[in-house]
C-alpha cells in the first residue's frame, strides 16, 4: 500500500497565489481554488469540514497534492511526447486505490496525463519470480445460491451478515432460516476456482502500481517544491497533522 509521498522540497517564504513550484517554476493556484469552490458548491457540500478549520486546511492540502501530481505528470507527458487524448475519467477499484494511495488514485482517475505517464512508466514492468504462482490456484472459495424475501441471488458467504451465514452453514439445504432479523434459504453451493490468467493479471497490475508509485515518489522529490499552507497533509511538520508521533 502506498500512502502517497511527502518527500518533496519545501519553500520557506509565503506565496499566497502559488500552488507550488515545478522545476523551480511557480504554478498558479487557480485550479486548486476552482476545485475547492466546486466541492463547496456541490451536492456533498454539507459533508465538507467547516471553512477555516484544521480539517478544511487538510482538505485544501489534499486537493493541492492531487493538482500538483497532475501538473507534474502533464509536464512529464509533454516531455515524453505522450498521447493524452483520453479525457474521460476512469474509476479505480478499491484495491488499486489503496495500493496507489488516495492522492495518486484521485489524480489517476481525473487526469489523462497521469494515466498516460502511468502506461509509459510501467510498460516494462514484470512480476518478480518469487511472486509468481508455480502451482495451479486453489479454489477461491464457494458461492451460495440463496432465496430471500427479496428474490434469489448468489453471494459469497463472507459477504453475508455473520449471524445469517452461521445459521445457513448448519441448516440443511432447502430449509429456511432466520437469524439477526434476516431470513434466507440456502438453495445450493458451488466452488469458484480462479483462472490462472486472472491471478497473473492481478499480480502484474499490482506490480505496475508499485512501480508507478515508486517512480512518482522520485519525480515529486526531484521536481516539486511545496509552499507553506499547501504541504502534504501527512507531513508530520505541518501544524494540522494531528497524527504526529
Amino acid at each position: 500500500m502506498n500512502d502517497d509521498t511527502h518527500g518533496t522540497h519545501h519553500h520557506s517564504g509565503p506565496r499566497p497565489d502559488v500552488l507550488g513550484l515545478l522545476d523551480g517554476r511557480p504554478l498558479a493556484r487557480t485550479e486548486l481554488d476552482r476545485r475547492l469552490a466546486a466541492l463547496r458548491e456541490g451536492p456533498r457540500s454539507a459533508a465538507l469540514p467547516v471553512e477555516g478549520s484544521a480539517e478544511d486546511r487538510q482538505l485544501t492540502r489534499w486537493v493541492a497534492q492531487v493538482v500538483l501530481t497532475e501538473e507534474l505528470c502533464a509536464a512529464e507527458a509533454a516531455e515524453r511526447g505522450l498521447d493524452c487524448a483520453d479525457p474521460a475519467p476512469v474509476r479505480l477499484d478499491q484495491r488499486a486505490a489503496v495500493e496507489l494511495g488516495s492522492i495518486t488514485a484521485a489524480a489517476y482517475e481525473g487526469s489523462a496525463a497521469v494515466r498516460a505517464v502511468y502506461r509509459a512508466v510501467t510498460a516494462g514492468t514484470e512480476v518478480a519470480p518469487e511472486h509468481r504462482r508455480a502451482d495451479p490456484p486453489e479454489p477461491a472459495g464457494e458461492v451460495w445460491r440463496l432465496a430471500t424475501p427479496d428474490g434469489e441471488f448468489e453471494a459469497d458467504p463472507d459477504s453475508l451478515p455473520a449471524t445469517l451465514a452461521a445459521a445457513l452453514r448448519t441448516a440443511p439445504t432447502g430449509r429456511p432460516v432466520a437469524a439477526g432479523g434476516w431470513r434466507a434459504t440456502l438453495l445450493g453451493r458451488h466452488a469458484v476456482r480462479e483462472h490462472p490468467g486472472d491471478a497473473d493479471d492481478r499480480l502484474l497490475d499490482s506490480a505496475r502500481r508499485t512501480a508507478f508509485a515508486r517512480w512518482l515518489d522520485h519525480a515529486r522529490a526531484a521536481r516539486l517544491t511545496l509552499v507553506p499552507g499547501l504541504e502534504h497533509p501527512g507531513d508530520p511538520a505541518q501544524p494540522d497533522n494531528h497524527h504526529r508521533h
